[in-house]
């Protein structure tokens, strides 16, 4: 399997994570407390993994070393805004944390923090495979 068939497997992980992370946020009304997001943040992370997402395509399409340096900075903002998110939507465990509902897609915290930390970890080996000129 070679390079470049890695990196469109994980390009297209990365688009189901940006894409479950809006659909399971965007349902308000089903969340804790904890985990009602403001929408801009919401939005900021969207509109990051999707531009991050286009823009990595057409780089690997037609590999340009600007266009690589763009959507990995993209791809860092989203990264790094999903985390933000993460960290935010964890139930905390204080005396005054707010009862979390049950989470319906996976009993808890799991699928999200499996989907937001392989997603850092992929965008670390984008960074590699730019930076060491991996990418034909």
């Amino acid at each position: 399997m070679t390079i470049d068939n890695v990196l469109w497997m994980l390009t297209a992980l990365a688009a189901v994570v940006v894409l479950l992370t809006r659909m399971r946020l965007s349902a308000n009304a089903a969340q804790a407390g904890h985990a009602q997001i403001p929408q801009g943040i919401l939005d900021s992370h969207t509109v990051a993994g999707i531009a991050a997402l286009g823009i990595w395509c057409w780089y690997l399409s037609s590999p340009r070393d600007v266009v690589g340096y763009i959507a990995l900075g993209l791809w860092w903002v989203e990264a790094l805004i999903g985390v933000l998110v993460l960290a935010r939507w964890l139930p905390g465990a204080g005396k005054h944390a707010a009862d979390a509902k049950d989470d319906s897609w996976s009993q808890g915290p799991s699928l999200s923090i499996l989907g937001h930390v392989g997603m850092v970890l992929g965008v670390a080996f984008f960074t590699y495979c730019v930076v060491a000129g991996k990418v034909s």
